[in-house]
């Protein structure tokens, strides 16, 4: 069959979809990027705030659309969103063909081939038996890949439904990981960005945090040149695993730390770990350490009973501490959830406020990006704008699709994967122009 693949979502959910899409063309299927040529779309939805249920809900509803043009045309829904509302989404949208939850991802083909014989299918293994790792395709662009070292959380966050969705955390084994790094970058990879959902509990649950170990063996696999980390909690920033990063070369001054909030009741009554003081003391030791670091975070606003000294004094923190990235995001409350039970508030209070603390970050962040004017630095070509005839490239400080890009005029071709020196001579809000360096 001819099948195409929409994922959505989290890379760790892109990953799924890799190991998914290399086991379907191993049975000897075939994919396209179109969906009206297609026997088969599989949507591997996110399922983790509201709104990315709504994006997995309106591709869901696209790919059915095609039925009209293809009435043999199946559709299989997988992903969080299949995990989390199963028989839901058949009763909702009797047009999909075949339901998959992320226990039975391994059974992709099989499932495929029931389809030609069966009107509906059902199938949710036990989330233990999501595939960790194995053979995969790379459906980012070959220089860089997303290497997802566990799966599921056991933090225990009240407002977060990934324990409900995806388990608790499991974590993979340095030699698995090391030996897929050495296949990526065998692959042409020159950038490893390591994904969980908390990387700093990576064998926490074999009873030994192993981060700082797998980061030793992966700054020794030949042709990785940038290991980039997400995410890594506050609460478990060791002076160990920032040792970690600091001694092994090819490991970024780059990190996301997402912090949520900083006020100590509010974390409390998130169930965090840790207090504004945890917080404080992580970030400082992290700039303490590395002094060139890039910190990223993530922060809710009008969290259930946040009060407006406690959203101020989240508004002073950003203010003064002036993080380099920041995403502030609306609370969505999640059924399921002990914050669901709280008493909300309204739902246009929570947006206003996150709006606000977007505002304050553009401004730091345009600082931030024109304090960068005529330096130079090492950049990565991810692409061109033939539009713009610019290309598109990333430094240390910048993850791809969440951060910025550093738009570079050239003269002469740069193949993607390129890395390159360039002096920077303009800026923006988020991103920055720059020139080659001729050395």
């Amino acid at each position: 069959m001819t099948i195409a693949m929409i994922s959505l979502g989290c890379p760790k959910n892109q990953v799924d979809a890799d190991v998914m899409c290399h086991a379907l063309i191993s049975a000897g299927h075939t994919t396209t990027a179109d969906l009206s040529e297609a026997d088969v779309i599989l949507v591997n939805t996110c399922g983790f705030i509201e709104s990315a249920k709504q994006e997995a809900i309106e591709n869901i509803l696209e790919a059915c659309s095609f039925k009209q043009y293809n009435p043999a045309l199946k559709v299989v829904v997988t992903g969080c969103l299949a995990e989390r509302y199963r028989s839901e989404i058949l009763k909702e949208i009797p047009e999909v063909d075949a339901v998959v939850g992320i226990g039975s991802n391994a059974a992709i083909v099989q499932i495929l081939e029931r389809l030609a014989g069966e009107e509906h299918i059902e199938s949710y293994g036990a989330k233990e038996a999501l595939p960790l790792g194995g053979r995969r395709v790379i459906s980012t662009p070959h220089h860089y890949a997303y290497l997802k070292i566990a799966e599921g959380c056991s933090n225990g966050c009240y407002y977060c439904a990934i324990p409900m969705i995806r388990g608790r955390l499991r974590s993979r084994t340095v030699e698995d990981l090391t030996a897929e790094a050495r296949f990526l970058a065998s692959e042409g990879v020159r950038e490893l960005i390591v994904v969980a959902q908390d990387v700093t509990a990576f064998g926490a649950d074999r009873g030994q945090v192993e981060i700082g170990r797998l980061l030793d063996e992966l700054n020794r696999v030949e042709g990785i040149q940038w290991i980039r980390l997400l995410y890594a909690y506050p609460e478990r920033i060791t002076d160990e695993f920032i040792d970690a990063m600091v001694r092994n070369e090819k490991v970024l001054p780059y990190l996301d730390v997402p912090i949520q909030h900083i006020n100590s009741q509010v974390l409390k009554n998130m169930n965090r770990q840790g207090d504004r003081q945890t917080v404080l003391d992580a970030l400082d030791r992290l700039r303490a350490a590395m002094p060139d670091l890039t910190l990223r975070t993530t922060l809710i606003a009008g969290y259930p009973g946040e009060t407006e000294a406690q959203f101020e004094e989240l508004c002073e923190f950003v203010r003064q501490y002036r993080f380099d990235r920041l995403g502030c995001f609306a609370y969505s409350e999640e059924e399921g959830t002990v914050a669901a039970r709280m008493e909300q508030l309204p739902q246009e209070l929570r947006q206003q406020r996150a709006d606000i603390i977007m505002r304050i970050q553009a401004e730091i962040m345009a600082q931030k990006q024109a304090e960068k004017v005529g330096r130079v630095l090492t950049v990565m070509c991810d692409e061109y704008d033939d539009e713009n005839d610019l290309y598109l490239c990333r430094s240390e400080a910048d993850a791809p699709d969440i951060d910025a890009v550093v738009c570079v005029a050239s003269e002469t071709p740069i193949e993607p994967g390129t890395m390159l020196r360039v002096r920077v001579t303009d800026s923006d809000v988020y991103d920055l122009y720059a020139e080659v360096v001729e050395e």
